[in-house]
């Protein structure tokens, strides 16, 4: 059965038909999605979680985000990028999060990427990934199938991660953490959330 382009709530709102009848996905959906984040510790939670996601539905994660903090101590970088081998276990027992030993070690090694850019230069994690957004107006997307699943600079961005060493940072997972924290806005345009802003 194929999703709707957008569903009217029981508050009247239209939205982007993805969220289906999930309340935590309609609070994901109205609060955060499309919504600009910025700090270099949110948008490494954000890459930790798109790595996890890669394979899986968003919800699945999105439900188990809570136990992903407790686990990984915030997500604060310097705390993630000083787990040791006894950390990878116990992460690996832990049911409240994808216990996929490839994707934890991404994860801390990512972080211990992200320590030595942050320690050089705040807010420089912040600032690669943001450079990345696209520029200018665009038109907004109107129904599934406007919407990429990989851009130039969806691309662009993997690129400069993996070279970096990044794990878990493919240019398709990488649009998602553009959508996600608000480098780009795919709210269809019947969305009450297309109403917020222009693209």
């Amino acid at each position: 059965m194929s999703r709707p382009e957008i569903l009217v709530g029981d508050d009247g709102r239209p939205r982007c038909g993805w969220i289906g009848t999930d309340l935590e996905y309609r609070r994901y959906h109205d609060e955060e999605w499309g919504t600009p984040l910025h700090g270099d510790r949110p948008l490494f939670e954000k890459i930790c979680l798109e790595g996890f996601q890669a394979g899986l539905s968003w919800i699945t994660i999105l439900r188990r985000r809570p136990g992903f903090r407790e686990a990984f101590d915030g997500f604060e970088i310097e705390t993630v990028a000083a787990y040791d081998e006894n950390d990878v276990e116990r992460l690996m027992v832990d049911e409240r999060i994808i216990r996929n030993r490839s994707k934890v070690l991404a994860a801390i090694g990512n972080a211990r990427l992200t320590a030595e850019l942050v320690r050089v230069k705040p807010g420089a994690l912040d600032e690669l990934i943001w450079s990345f957004a696209p520029g200018g107006p665009r038109p907004r997307p109107r129904t599934w199938a406007d919407i990429p699943a990989i851009t130039t600079e969806s691309e662009a961005l993997s690129a400069a991660l993996r070279k970096l060493g990044y794990r878990f940072v493919g240019p398709t997972t990488m649009y998602a953490l553009m959508q996600s924290a608000g480098l780009v806005d795919d709210h269809l345009a019947e969305c009450w959330r297309a109403s917020d802003h222009e693209v």
